[in-house]
């Protein structure tokens, strides 16, 4: 269990969090999101151990981060920057670090896909096989928590998509922090959302959870649909359907064709965790 009790944070003079406390106790991919500026990256630093707290506690099992030192070799942390020497070849530097933390160095490799690169200069490497890399690190041995800071930037989509299957695949035992500006894709991996505005969190729940308002679909048809739905509203070129979840999609356009209706486009309008954004952090 991850635990923060009134944990306040920040650079020299500037606090940037302000007496969060938060627990994180089950397996599951807690996805953390904020403007920029509001705090996500500060609070990474601060459960990583980079950056020590001003007020409050940081505990993992229990045990402090700060007075208990070998806690943070339990935590993989992913930054914005390369984590390996830009001057040695990615097969020494990883087999460095594999040297020092244990584990596979070619499991690694495997997971995210570098075999052609072990030769290059981590220098030479492109910013998304930079990237790559520095996940691989990160994946040389299990820990129990993993702070990924926005991983799939800079990756091509098949690649990203590999990244969010395995921390999906982790998350099955381990708690995984993911932060990302990327809502759709928040969507499609989190369990848990984290909302931080103002270095402070706004929304703590499950995902499930934000669809309490309804699930929104927008449908392009060769007719009115009003007398079908008479709850729909139009919206521009859309008829706006409101039903339960995306699971009840497949009922309203079974309706609309055997009522001789032909339906052009379906489509979801919004996102619940953007209306949660966009509401939270005007």
């Amino acid at each position: 269990m991850l635990k923060l009790n009134a944990v306040s944070s920040g650079y020299s003079d500037k606090e940037v969090l302000h007496s969060i406390s938060l627990e994180v106790s089950n397996p599951a991919i807690y996805v953390v999101l904020g403007p920029n500026g509001v705090g996500k990256t500060t609070l990474f630093r601060t459960v990583a151990g980079v950056l020590k707290p001003s007020a409050g506690t940081v505990s993992l099992d229990g045990r402090d981060l700060y007075t208990a030192g070998e806690m943070r070799h339990e935590i993989g942390y992913l930054s914005h920057f390369p984590a390996l020497p830009e001057e040695m070849t990615l097969e020494r530097a990883l087999g460095f670090y594999g040297g020092i933390e244990g584990g596979s160095v070619i499991a690694a490799i495997r997971t995210l896909d570098l075999g052609e690169f072990m030769k290059k200069k981590v220098g030479d490497l492109s910013q998304g096989q930079k990237k790559r890399a520095s996940i691989a690190k990160l994946f040389l041995r299990e820990r129990k928590l993993y702070l990924m800071d926005e991983p799939t930037t800079s990756l091509d989509p098949v690649v990203a998509k590999e990244v969010r299957d395995k921390l999906l695949e982790l998350a099955k035992d381990r708690l995984v922090l993911y932060s990302s500006h990327n809502l759709y894709e928040a969507q499609e991996i989190a369990d848990v959302i984290i909302l931080i505005k103002d270095g402070k969190i706004a929304f703590y729940g499950r995902k499930d959870e934000l669809r309490s308002g309804g699930y929104r679909v927008g449908i392009k048809a060769s007719a009115d649909l009003s007398r079908l739905f008479p709850g729909g509203r139009r919206d521009k070129e859309y008829f706006v359907v409101e039903v339960t979840g995306p699971e009840n999609v497949g009922e309203v356009v079974k309706r609309i064709v055997e009522a001789g209706i032909a339906v052009y486009e379906v489509k979801e309008l919004g996102n619940p965790l953007e209306d949660l954004f966009i509401g939270e952090t005007k």
